[in-house]
C-alpha cells in the first residue's frame, strides 16, 4: 500500500495542491495504519488506545476530505468539460462510499469499546478487513485522478 501511495504521489504531484495534499494524507494514513497492523504488542492500554483513536482521527479526516473537497472538485471538472468522464464518478462513487461506511463503521466500533487490552487486540481482524477495503478506495481514488483531473489537466485554466 506505501508503494501505491508513493506511486500516486509521483505520479500525479504538482498536478494540484488539494490533491498533492490529499495523497500526503493518504501516505500517513497508510503509514499509521501499518504502524498499528504490524505491532505484536503494545507497552501499555493507554498506547495502544492513543494509537487507535490517532489513526482514526487521520481516516475520518482523509475520508472527509475526499467526500466535501476532492470528489466533488473531480466531478465538477468533469461535468464542465462535457466528454463523458463524469460516468466514472458516478460509478464509483456508490463504490466508494460502501469504504467510507467501513472506516466510519470501524471508527464507532472502536469509540464504543471499552479501553482494555484484550479488546483493542480483537480490532486486529478488523483493521486488516478495513485495510483491504482501503486499499480497493485508494485505487478507485486513483483511476479518478487518473480519468477525471489528469485528462483535463492541461485545459483547466
Amino acid at each position: 500500500m506505501l508503494k501505491k501511495a508513493d506511486s500516486a504521489k509521483q505520479k500525479w504531484g504538482g498536478i494540484d495542491t488539494s490533491i498533492d495534499r490529499w495523497l500526503s494524507d493518504r501516505k500517513n494514513l497508510i503509514v499509521r495504519y501499518c504502524d498499528l497492523i504490524d505491532t505484536k504488542s503494545f507497552d501499555s492500554c493507554e498506547v495502544a488506545v492513543n494509537k487507535y483513536r490517532s489513526f482514526c482521527q487521520v481516516l475520518l479526516d482523509y475520508v472527509s476530505a475526499g467526500h466535501f473537497e476532492i470528489y466533488d472538485r473531480l466531478v465538477e471538472e468533469a461535468e464542465s468539460f462535457k466528454d463523458g468522464s463524469e460516468a466514472l464518478a458516478t460509478e464509483l462513487y456508490p463504490k466508494i462510499q460502501l469504504t467510507t461506511e467501513a472506516a466510519l463503521d470501524f471508527n464507532d466500533t472502536f469509540d464504543k469499546m471499552p479501553e482494555e487490552m484484550e479488546a483493542i487486540e480483537e480490532l486486529k481482524p478488523r483493521l486488516s478487513e478495513l485495510g483491504q477495503q482501503l486499499e480497493d478506495r485508494f485505487e478507485m481514488e486513483d483511476l479518478l485522478i487518473e480519468k477525471l483531473h489528469t485528462a483535463h489537466a492541461g485545459q483547466v485554466a
